[in-house]
């Protein structure tokens, strides 16, 4: 069910729920790299990102009242984490980073409506 009022966030849901996701599927792939102790920000990143995309999906559905502020600091966390990922040189956090980097373009979108 979407209404008018949560259409217009549509895209931003989308990039949202697709960072959450990619941000859980790294996070898994991290704790299995032999590198893990190089990865402590990174993981620790990953977590705080989906937790933050995982809440900007549930302000935009409900057309809460702070959800450009919100989206506004999502973009931020999601320029952090993809960032973090993006000095792995494996698929899983390459992939992760260009995910949140398309969130973070999306929430900026969002967030000046």
């Amino acid at each position: 069910m979407l209404t008018m009022a949560t259409q217009k966030n549509q895209t931003c849901i989308d990039a949202c729920s697709r960072c959450t996701q990619a941000c859980y599927e790294c996070f898994h792939a991290c704790l299995n790299e032999p590198d893990l102790n190089a990865r402590k920000n990174c993981v620790s990143m990953l977590i705080e990102c989906a937790m933050m995309c995982q809440m900007s999906v549930s302000m935009m559905s409900m057309n809460g009242q702070f959800s450009q502020e919100h989206c506004s600091l999502c973009a931020k966390i999601c320029d952090t984490c993809a960032e973090e990922c993006s000095m792995f040189k494996d698929n899983h956090c390459q992939q992760c980073a260009d995910e949140c980097r398309a969130c973070a373009d999306e929430c900026r979108n969002m967030s000046q409506m």
